[in-house]
């Protein structure tokens, strides 16, 4: 039971790298460095001094810089990849007892591929806000993707199946709305 709360505890970490990428890191070395979780040891180094310091500075830019319009769908291209890459790494980090073919096939295929899933979303989120609103909604795509990064990274720490379910809500949240979108889209064209 152990070994299936700690995975859904770095899958729900991972999604919530689709929001921010640097935030979950953050909030995980954090809670590693005052004991409340246990990194395996090659993944120490998360709960660092020079790794806090700098996923907080990277946390820092990455939430300030979604709040400029141009700049949000610029980092899109970049934060894509890199959440699937830093939805791995959590993934992994959670994972301990289990043979590291296992856990880094388990972290690519979960974490890697909710973190994108979750990415993927708020990109076609951010899209959509920027051509119905011109871009002055996406303060509010912005916030939200903040709010849902700290909060989601917080609950996957405390009540792993709370998040879980979280994430399940918001991927079915985002289904459904480009479901609508796609067939608004479809029936204006005809």
């Amino acid at each position: 039971m152990e070994t299936a709360i700690s995975i859904l505890a770095g899958v729900a970490m991972s999604a919530a790298c689709g929001f921010r990428v640097f935030i979950p890191p953050l909030v995980a070395g954090i809670a590693a460095m005052f004991g409340y979780i246990t990194l395996p040891p090659d993944f120490l180094w998360l709960s660092s001094p020079p790794a806090l310091i700098a996923l907080g500075a990277a946390a820092a830019v990455e939430v300030a810089a979604y709040y400029v319009p141009w700049l949000d769908h610029l980092l899109d291209t970049i934060t894509t990849p890199a959440a699937v890459v830093a939805g791995t790494l959590l993934t992994a980090s959670f994972i301990t007892d289990m043979s590291p073919w296992l856990r880094w096939t388990v972290a690519v295929v979960a974490g890697g591929g909710v973190s994108g899933a979750v990415q993927v979303s708020t990109v076609l989120l951010r899209s959509a806000s920027t051509g119905t609103t011109g871009g002055f909604g996406n303060f509010v795509v912005s916030t939200f993707e903040a709010v849902s990064a700290v909060g989601l990274s917080v609950t996957a720490l405390a009540v792993p199946l709370l998040a879980i379910g979280f994430l399940i809500l918001v991927l079915l949240a985002a289904a459904v709305f480009l479901m609508r979108r796609r067939a608004k889209s479809s029936s204006s064209q005809v």
